[in-house]
């Protein structure tokens, strides 16, 4: 047996593909092990939505190489489709592969193993980003007890900080028929929750450059199956999240009332600069129409600070915004200047301490949000589902509307869903709870 590491840097999504091309190098006898355990195989799925992300990917080639020097090491994902010149320069790396390739990565890699075929790297397979990707299905398992499970791919919105569209090409989808295949799939393996995933899931529907179904399409029949009952959204842009859609979640039995939506900005004119599709206003109408219709739901919210124009007024805007909202958490980014997108020519840019300042306010906002978001739900009940982790004797889980809870470690309760009292919050702010009775279903 030869033995593959993955390291996975960046979003869920990433995760799902990490997972499912892993299993296809399965039949060729590579064992998946941890990273330093001396792998034959490294493979690095990197992600680049920050300069951070690129740094990390040279990190963790180094440290590769220090574990297994005579490894070959593969780098695929977002950073090896935008820069693969400028990656196979790192010392370390052997092969890298674009977007469409990375998906054939057992097919590639196999001759490399080869003494002879292995003095022909380093190597760069990756070409162009075209219209007309192919769609691959994807989700993860066993590398966490949800799975995530991607539903979509590509994105059509040029917004003016992003090189998604750049990395993955145009947005298209799986059909439900598949999903509802995968989902069946995934059942079996005695997963309990499955979150939906992809680049932009609220446009899922595009089939072959054509639209054929639409996300609602999908959530009516995931809530009409048998086989899972316990579905998250990762995230779904506000001008795609419609009332129509927002009532029957409300309703719905399987979709858990947690939702992410990105708005980036408080300010309608750094929205404007973003090119984004919507402004503040009605972020905050779609706010008020889920705590209307669902009021114990979680709402997490990412936001971006220090983007090129973005004065302190317009900063502050964002600020107080996000401060009146009834939102329960924040994912903070700080603007990276990305080759190839609309914001590297917009001015003035912003100084790197200033940035680091307005993050750090939003950091302390989203931990006020979440401990008031947590403080609504003291002496109520939840659903947990608890992972494997165990920390001083403790485990967590989260509940349906994204509470994360910590008990007394007990091996029964991994990757079961319990229901729950909510008792206190400890130091670190999270949830202590009582379990209500034990169901091992």
């Amino acid at each position: 047996m030869k033995k593959l590491a993955f390291y996975t840097l960046g979003c869920k999504l990433n995760f799902a593909e990490s997972s499912t091309i892993a299993r296809s190098l399965e039949p060729m006898g590579f064992e998946r092990v941890e990273f330093q355990q001396s792998p034959d195989l490294f493979v690095i799925n990197t992600c680049s939505v920050t300069d951070q992300a690129d740094k990390k990917c040279k990190k963790v080639v180094k440290e590769a190489k220090k574990i297994n020097p005579e490894s070959v090491v593969v780098i695929l994902g977002c950073y090896a489709q935008l820069k693969p010149d400028e990656i196979v320069q790192i010392p370390g790396v052997d092969l890298v592969l674009g977007a469409n390739e990375k998906f054939q990565l057992a097919d590639i890699i196999s001759p490399y193993f080869i003494s002879e075929k292995k003095n022909e790297l380093p190597k760069v397979i990756a070409s162009e980003i075209r219209y007309d990707l192919d769609y691959h299905a994807s989700y993860s398992v066993n590398d966490r007890t949800r799975t995530f499970l991607k539903v979509q791919d590509g994105c059509d919105y040029p917004c003016s900080y992003c090189t998604i569209p750049l990395a993955r090409g145009q947005s298209r989808s799986s059909s439900i028929e598949n999903v509802l295949g995968l989902v069946k799939e995934i059942a079996k393996k005695g997963v309990k929750e499955v979150v939906l995933t992809g680049v932009n899931i609220g446009d899922f529907g595009i089939q072959q450059g054509k639209r054929v179904e639409s996300f609602f399409d999908l959530v009516k029949a995931l809530d009409a199956q048998n086989e899972l009952n316990r579905f998250r959204i990762s995230s779904v842009e506000p001008n795609l999240l419609h009332s129509e859609l927002l009532q029957y979640l409300a309703e719905s039995q399987n979709f858990v009332p947690h939702f992410h939506v990105p708005l980036q900005s408080g300010s309608n004119a750094v929205l404007r600069l973003m090119k984004r599709r919507y402004q503040r206003e009605l972020y905050a109408e779609r706010v008020r129409e889920i705590k209307s219709l669902m009021p114990d739901a979680c709402i997490g919210v990412d936001v971006i600070v220090g983007h090129p124009g973005e004065s302190e007024e317009m900063f502050l805007d964002t600020y107080h915004f996000l401060n009146d909202l009834d939102i329960s958490y924040l994912h903070v980014f700080t603007y990276s200047e990305r080759a190839n997108t609309y914001a590297v020519d917009i001015q003035p840019k912003i100084d790197v301490k200033v940035k680091a300042e307005r993050s750090k306010m939003l950091h302390i906002l989203s931990d006020k949000k979440r401990r008031a978001f947590y403080e609504t739900q003291l002496g109520r009940k939840g659903k947990v589902l608890f992972e494997e982790a165990s920390t001083d004797g403790f485990m967590e889980g989260f509940s349906e509307n994204y509470v994360r809870v910590r008990v007394p470690y007990d091996p029964l309760l991994i990757n079961t869903i319990q229901p729950v009292r909510y008792k206190s919050l400890d130091e670190e702010g999270l949830m202590r709870a009582e379990i209500l009775f034990e169901q091992f279903v």
